[in-house]
């Protein structure tokens, strides 16, 4: 009975020593991230209410002297990982954070921060970084200088101002081209980024440089319903955009400020023969190009009688290296949108568009839309755009 009470005695011991050390150490894993997370609330605090004696007491860093001319509205970290050892620690989070005027909801983005904690117990930050596979935020490239236009906010990092109000200019004459195509039930307002290089756009967008090559300007935002507003960011490759005359540029800021437009009403219903087709066609709209000259590959293939069989689908609109194949894809899918403008009207094809974009997969989505909206088929479509591209481009 002694033994047995002894053995008791010793497992609730035992149990309890465990509880206690188990306990204790959640406590202090929990503690650390609570620690760290009150670290950051005041950081973030600091760069929306610019005082850099605040921002400096929460450690080291970049970012506030980068982003000064930057009109943050909002800025906040939410500790998702802090990983400990000793008096050092490497903690993950997620920034969001909003440009004010322009941004109604916030951009997310996930860090890496590198910490340390001195005698006193205080932790700061030693290094802010984006985390493994997370793309670049403007600020990590350099101090950013800041060009506002009437409808327009250009945020550029080894570019020169004139170059920033060159863009400003391109994007402040997009805006109501794309209004004027589109409609204005939307925000009216773009952000554009212009790093130094290609490979700062790579950066920008987490990819390798060689995917963009050539490619002048991409847009960046999630697509689905208004209530979610995204924010949309329009980033250049200051290298392609180079190469570009005046026309190609304005067409190029144009194409890209129709994707802000018509964000919202872009789901996974939305195919990218339409959504690059449609960009196209309001960039094209009013520059007077003729089909011939706007789409020289088509122009190429059809001359050689290889008109395509059907509309491209979206593979065929990856950065795969293939500029010819890339460029036939664009052309194909602004060729139809035009013959819907010039054989339905421009109303006609905008009420496609969105009636597309209404379902939210993609089968049936363009059948519907194209039986309701346009009163035809996909396979008598298809017939009448390869007939369309022979007369336009014959």
């Amino acid at each position: 009975m002694a033994g047995r009470r002894s053995g008791s005695a010793l497992v609730a011991l035992v149990v309890l020593l465990v509880a206690l050390a188990g306990c204790g150490g959640r406590s202090a894993a929990g503690s650390a991230t609570a620690d760290v997370q009150r670290l950051l609330d005041r950081r973030a605090a600091a760069v929306v209410d610019r005082d850099a004696r605040a921002y400096e007491r929460t450690g080291a860093g970049t970012v506030f002297a980068n982003l000064r001319a930057v009109p943050v509205a909002a800025w906040s970290y939410r500790v998702t990982a802090v990983r400990r050892t000793g008096d050092t620690a490497t903690a993950d989070a997620e920034l969001s954070y909003r440009v004010a005027g322009y941004d109604q909801a916030p951009v997310t983005t996930r860090r890496t921060l590198r910490l340390s904690r001195d005698a006193d117990g205080r932790w700061s930050v030693v290094t802010d970084r984006p985390a493994k596979k997370s793309a670049q935020q403007l600020w990590d490239q350099g101090a950013v200088h800041l060009v506002r236009g009437r409808s327009s906010l250009v945020l550029g990092v080894g570019q020169s101002g004139q170059s920033l109000r060159d863009f400003a200019d391109l994007a402040d004459r997009a805006v109501p081209a794309v209004s004027d195509a589109w409609g204005t039930d939307w925000n009216r307002r773009v952000v554009l980024l212009v790093p130094k290089s290609l490979e700062g756009m790579a950066g920008l967008l987490g990819s390798p440089a060689s995917s963009y090559r050539g490619i002048a300007a991409v847009t960046t935002g999630e697509t689905g319903p208004r209530t979610r507003a995204p924010a949309d960011r329009i980033i250049v490759n200051p290298d392609a955009f180079a190469l570009l005359g005046g026309l190609g540029e304005q067409v190029v800021v144009t194409h890209e400020t129709t994707h802000v437009a018509t964000r919202a009403r872009t789901t996974a219903a939305t195919p990218l023969w339409l959504s690059e087709g449609y960009a196209d066609w309001a960039g094209y709209r009013a520059a007077g190009r003729t089909p011939a000259d706007a789409a020289p590959e088509l122009s190429r293939a059809v001359a050689e009688n290889r008109v395509p069989a059907a509309l491209p689908d979206d593979e065929d609109f990856g950065f795969t290296g293939d500029a010819s194949r890339l460029a036939r894809s664009y052309e194909s899918g602004w060729t139809a949108c035009r013959m819907i403008s010039d054989r339905w009207g421009e109303d006609r094809l905008g009420a496609f568009y969105r009636a597309v974009g209404e379902h939210r997969e993609r089968a049936g989505a363009v059948e519907e839309a194209m039986r309701k909206v346009l009163g035809t088929t996909p396979d008598a479509f298809t017939r009448e755009w390869r007939a369309y591209l022979r007369q336009q481009l014959g």
